[in-house]
């Protein structure tokens, strides 16, 4: 490691180490499926005090819906406009005035991701990512628009290097030239965030080293990790994660890029009509994992490297749903947290997601059984 980021990271870490910080906002991801009414969900979570939602391929109706709910709206728009969106300003303001103009202020739309993921799309987008993004940010402009932020989405697995240690983090090659540090650049120079999807769910399953209880919040005597340049203990797989993006725009001369969490979840169950069903994939170790991850959040702790955290985060999903197959990747597990009528498939602690409470996520009466599970999962790793 040069001895310019070793002295950067220490810095970062002695910045980070003395208090806590406000908690980060917490926020959940809602695809509109039926038979459920968007105007109902909007009710019932504006009721619930949820502060942010994440509408993924949003559509008009979908957005209206949230008008004078006081919910602020991260609207990702999906990979399949990107080329329409890259090729001229006028595009990208057409798309403004048939989702954003008619709802903006009164639905509160605070961020848009010009697509997600989209480095793992079957066509190669890649040289379509910035100029997209660069079109909607100017097109907002011109419209007098100037508190929406626009970034792009990436996945943790498809541009990091490594999960650990975070200390030796970097972009991939060669996507970190061509697309990343000019994207860094443009959210330096507007103020906007980096938006990435952070699953430890994904890395544990690649990593079998990794013990569950690290990966899902427990706090054992064994359910750690060091990073022996840094001298940091990492007591959970999530901020371990964080880092590594922290670290990595470091790398790119870009250390103080707030970081916006746009996915996190657990798979509360299997893909559907899989005959090799993942036993991890449980509506138990999802609510673990919620909970476990809304309670560290509102802790104001934040990671090692960066005392203030992630400045929202999104937590993967409201509902089950099939729309995570846009960019021709294998179904996915089941990530829903609610059930079509609104009833909850296991316990989560909304009231310790709202705004104002600034600790709190019970154990959702997790069975002691459990509990036992993933702490001696803890003795495998070391």
């Amino acid at each position: 490691m040069p001895l310019s980021l070793l002295v950067l990271l220490l810095s970062l870490l002695t910045a980070a180490a003395p208090a806590t910080s406000l908690p980060s906002t917490i926020g959940f991801t809602y695809h509109p499926v039926r038979p459920t009414n968007p105007s109902h969900v909007a009710s019932a979570l504006q009721s619930l005090h949820v502060s942010s939602v994440h509408l993924p391929n949003p559509d008009p109706d979908s957005i209206r819906s949230f008008a004078y709910s006081n919910i602020s709206l991260l609207l990702s728009l999906p990979n399949s406009l990107l080329p329409y969106l890259a090729q001229n300003r006028s595009n990208a303001e057409l798309y403004l005035y048939t989702h954003v103009v008619p709802f903006h202020p009164r639905s509160r739309i605070s961020a848009i991701s010009v697509g997600t993921d989209a480095l793992r799309h079957p066509i190669d987008l890649s040289d379509l990512i910035l100029p997209a993004v660069q079109n909607i940010h100017l097109s907002l402009r011109h419209l007098g628009i100037t508190d929406i932020a626009v970034s792009t989405t990436f996945t943790f697995t498809t541009v990091l290097t490594d999960s650990f240690p975070p200390s030796s983090a970097e972009f991939q090659a060669p996507i970190a030239d061509l697309i990343i540090n000019q994207l860094l650049d443009f959210l330096q120079h507007t103020n906007s965030s980096f938006f990435i999807n952070i699953n430890p769910y994904d890395v544990y399953k690649a990593k079998p080293e990794i013990p569950i209880g690290f990966a899902l919040f427990r706090q054992t005597p064994f359910n750690y990790r060091d990073d022996t340049v840094t001298g940091v203990r990492y007591r959970n797989l999530f901020d371990a994660m964080v880092d590594s993006v922290i670290t990595a725009m470091a790398v790119a001369g870009h250390e103080n890029i707030p970081v916006v969490v746009t996915e996190t979840g657990w798979p509360s169950g299997p893909v559907a009509g899989d005959k090799k069903s993942d036993p991890d994939a449980t509506e138990v170790f999802a609510e673990v994992y919620v909970n476990g991850l809304i309670e560290h959040l509102k802790s104001g702790l934040g990671t090692p490297l960066r005392k203030e955290g992630v400045a929202q985060t999104y937590i993967y999903e409201l509902f089950d749903t099939d729309e995570k197959v846009e960019n021709g990747t294998a179904p996915q597990p089941y990530y829903g947290i609610l059930y079509p009528n609104m009833t909850t498939k296991f316990y989560v602690d909304f009231s310790a997601a709202e705004p104002e409470r600034m600790g709190g996520g019970g154990d959702g009466g997790i069975l002691v059984a459990v509990g036992i599970l993933i702490a001696v999962g803890g003795f495998l790793w070391h």
